[in-house]
């Protein structure tokens, strides 16, 4: 989904950059605030996290792309979101709702955008990251810049069902382009995206059926070896 998006935001001239945090070193967050009350900016551990924040500051838009984990964005993920704290500031402000929230880093954060696939085959699995990418853009003071969302994300490496997956792909090659010329998924691309991968009124039996094969065929394969 990442390769494709990017694909089309590059042929539409944006720069890119992919980024993988399951290869890099990010500590958790040990939540002792010393980045804000004792070394501003700075974390107290040695890690990959100070690179990082500079690609992060770098950009103008910053992509969070992961598989849905029990609801929420990957383990890795959310190190990596907890420990962008030291870009932060420790007082205490009103949003422009009246909501309490700590005040933003002098530089203004980049837009963000979110990419997500999961098993499941329903739209409505992704309900908890809808609501995090606009409760992360209120606390960085930034804006939601896209987000695309994928239910039975294994449909993508199955060959049988390629020419579904290869005009999905397109779809999202286009998606990137057209964001990368306007800033924005048009009204049309952002539904065409939430619609099934196969248009088949049954499509959660077909999903439950194909899913409970794989495991029983798994299952076998591991207790004979």
């Amino acid at each position: 989904m990442v390769d494709a998006f990017l694909a089309g935001a590059r042929d539409a001239g944006a720069d890119t950059e992919n980024i993988f945090l399951a290869r890099k070193k990010i500590n958790h967050c040990l939540g002792c605030f010393s980045c804000w009350l004792k070394s501003p900016g700075t974390c107290i551990q040695a890690d990959d996290m100070p690179e990082l924040m500079k690609q992060f500051q770098s950009a103008d838009v910053v992509v969070f792309a992961t598989p849905l984990h029990n609801d929420n964005v990957s383990g890795s993920m959310k190190d990596f979101i907890d420990r962008l704290l030291p870009l932060g500031d420790p007082h205490f402000e009103k949003d422009p709702e009246g909501e309490v929230r700590h005040v933003s880093g002098p530089k203004k954060a980049p837009r963000f955008f979110m990419i997500a696939n999961c098993g499941f085959p329903e739209q409505s699995h992704f309900q908890v990251l809808r609501l995090l990418i606009r409760r992360m853009t209120r606390n960085f003071s930034t804006e939601v810049a896209g987000e695309i969302y994928r239910g039975w994300g294994s449909s993508l490496q199955d060959n049988e069902l390629k020419p579904h997956v290869d005009a999905y792909k397109g779809l999202l090659r286009t998606a990137g382009m057209e964001f990368a010329k306007t800033g924005k998924l048009s009204a049309e691309t952002a539904r065409r995206l939430e619609e099934p991968l196969i248009p088949a009124p049954n499509y959660a039996e077909i999903f439950i059926s194909n899913a409970n094969a794989y495991m029983d065929q798994m299952i076998e394969a591991n207790r004979k070896g």
